[in-house]
């Protein structure tokens, strides 16, 4: 194997960007609980038999085992306060988007209650404080607390203090019945969890039943998220350091500023990489230069959708190798298994085993984030035909580095937006779950919708929303009763209010995710009406959000064609008479216009065959 000398002053010029190592929330696996599995398979007999169980883990929590990094640190817990410890204000926020509630901190090594929330009832924080012990200590969320229908989740983290932290939230995992003879049962329930029992069965009649499966879900992307978030703030940082190790020339300085002016997450790679080519041809001393994209690596396949799967490569000048030698190249001169430039020069080059005749110097420098690779970057044939050393090498690192930095969030940012899918996914097959008679229904309102708002010539911005907008509109029907849901026949004027509520039911379940900000009118006024006779605001005509009253009529258009379990789907004649005479009585004239333009594409539509998987959040990214 030909390898080329590698020149260099000691670090005078060289700079390496290494992999941050922090690891400030550990994998979240939403254990089946301290219990075990087959406990969940049992019910407790009475209060004694649970007291004596608890005793009985909360003895084998306190045995010697190996402590983890949270036993090491050495900042000791605060004492109580009224609000957040300021460390852990991203966690917090992250868990009361995505549970819609917040939850009590706990000290990892104490036990002791930093910070409690009024959301939830008092809990026994003297024997769940010894739980969250061991749940720090083994670093995985876990339920630690089972008591039908309550469900305890405990999510260990620790902040950017490095203090260990457990987050603690009490979930009902079932709708309540409201009948008096189950106050004394949801009484006792609550007190065997150590919580005040007349007031926990009020607190849990108020609540939206959690399946379990959906908590451990929605919890592991929470933690993905974060993850991202700290991870997209440590390679900025590291980007924002960079300037500290520049190259002493102005020329070097004046490029690799630049460059950084450029790191925009609606830049891609490449944009970029033509960019550094352009610039650097001004540079360096090389009559070619080439930056090779290579396909991004993941081994989760949720997360690489979108991803790139083939190498791609970038030229500017000369450059004397294409896409299949470049990468030939790279292996053939051992690059891939450096960890600084390679240099490559005569007499070298004119070995009778070089590879590539025409390429007479060279410099290839990986583009490296941590132990992630992204590409290589490279220039070829001195312009003088001298030599190339370490002032050419030290600028390529550095352009490498920034370049592979920028790599590097624009992967996280594409996964953290496959983080948020992820999320959305969750929630229709909540609504799916809740309702199986409209299962699909929310993914042809949607893509109706995008349709219409296509046919109405909205802007792009609005036609990527919709899609999103309709997904979600009736998110808020899981908050409404399975019985008055599901009734096979009429509702009465008691039932048809209670479902009157979904909007505001799903309007409080979103309000808190600032990225779904397009999408809250839509969930709150799609039942409003042209002549203001719609609920839950009366709004009339163009008082109505565009984007509600698109969704109005997608919704009406399926609801009408689907089965519900009360009749069945409307032939397609009765459904076109109903929406004619609706217009500019129920429904926005135009929207009903444009629907009418395009009536065999929509009908298409709703005979399509239902597909999450091909969910998109354009508008996230």
């Amino acid at each position: 194997m030909i390898r080329g000398e590698f020149l260099h002053d000691t670090g005078t010029y060289m700079c390496i960007v290494e992999q941050s190592g922090s690891g400030f929330f550990p994998p979240c696996a939403c254990n089946e609980g301290l219990h075990g599995l087959e406990n969940r398979q049992h019910n407790f007999a009475s209060t004694l038999e649970r007291s004596r169980r608890k005793k009985t883990l909360a003895s084998s929590m306190l045995t010697t085992e190996t402590p983890t990094q949270f036993d090491q640190s050495s900042t000791a817990d605060h004492t109580p306060v009224q609000s957040p410890v300021p460390f852990s204000a991203d966690i917090e926020e992250l868990l009361v988007k995505a549970f819609g509630f917040r939850f009590t901190i706990l000290g990892g090594e104490s036990g002791r209650v930093l910070f409690e929330t009024e959301d939830q009832p008092t809990g026994d924080w003297s024997l769940q404080g010894e739980l969250c012990k061991e749940v720090a200590r083994r670093g995985e969320a876990e339920f630690i607390e089972e008591e039908d229908p309550f469900l305890v989740l405990a999510v260990p983290f620790s902040d950017k203090r490095g203090n260990s932290r457990v987050a603690v939230g009490t979930f009902v995992t079932r709708a309540v019945d409201t009948e008096a003879d189950r106050q004394e049962e949801l009484s006792r329930a609550g007190e065997r969890l150590g919580m005040p029992g007349e007031q926990t069965a009020d607190w849990a009649r108020r609540q939206t039943p959690w399946h379990a499966e959906t908590i451990q879900r929605v919890c592991a992307l929470t933690v993905e998220e974060l993850q991202s978030r700290r991870r997209i703030d440590e390679l900025r940082k590291e980007a924002s350091n960079l300037s500290v190790n520049l190259s002493e020339t102005y020329e070097e300085i004046s490029l690799l500023y630049r460059l950084t002016q450029n790191l925009r997450l609606s830049e891609t790679d490449e944009g970029l990489g033509r960019i550094a080519l352009e610039w650097l041809e001004d540079v360096v001393p090389a009559t070619g230069l080439a930056l090779q994209l290579t396909p991004v690596a993941t081994h989760d396949p949720a997360l690489s959708r979108g991803a790139r799967v083939s190498p791609v490569l970038l030229t500017h000048g000369q450059c004397p190798v294409d896409n299949e030698r470049f990468t030939k190249l790279i292996e053939g001169t051992g690059a891939a298994d450096l960890q600084h430039p390679l240099v490559v020069n005569r007499p070298v080059t004119e070995g009778p085993d070089w590879p590539a005749t025409d390429v007479r110097q060279m410099i290839a420098v990986s583009l490296a984030e941590g132990d992630n690779v992204f590409g290589w970057l490279a220039i070829f044939n001195h312009v003088d035909d001298d030599e190339f050393g370490t002032v050419e090498a030290s600028l390529l690192s550095s352009v490498a580095a920034i370049l592979g930095i920028h790599s590097g969030n624009i992967e996280l940012y594409r996964q953290q937006s496959e983080t948020m899918t992820g999320i959305v996914r969750t929630l229709t097959s909540v609504i799916d779950a809740k309702d199986p008679y409209t299962c699909g229904h929310s993914d042809r309102v949607a893509r109706v919708a995008v349709r219409l708002a296509e046919e109405l010539g909205c802007d792009d911005e609005m036609v990527q929303s919709m899609y999103l907008s309709g997904l979600l509109h009736d998110i808020g029907k899981v908050g409404i009763e399975d019985s008055v849901l599901r009734k096979p026949g009429a509702l009465s004027d008691e039932e048809y209010e209670h479902i009157k509520q979904h909007v505001e039911i799903g309007h409080k379940i979103m309000v808190d995710l600032g990225k779904l900000d397009d999408v809250l009118p839509v969930v709150l006024h799609h039942h409003e009406s042209w002549d203001g006779d719609g609920y839950p605001k009366q709004l009339d005509a163009e008082n109505i959000p565009l984007a509600a009253r698109i969704v109005g009529v997608a919704d009406a258009f399926d609801a009408m064609g689907s089965d519900r379990p009360y009749r069945k789907g409307m032939p397609d004649e009765k459904i076109d008479r109903i929406l004619r005479e609706g217009a500019g009585r129920q429904w926005d004239p135009d929207v009903v216009d444009a629907f009418f333009r395009i009536r065999d594409e929509v009908r298409e539509i709703a005979r399509s065959q239902y597909s999450q998987g091909d969910i998109e959040i354009r508008q996230l990214t």
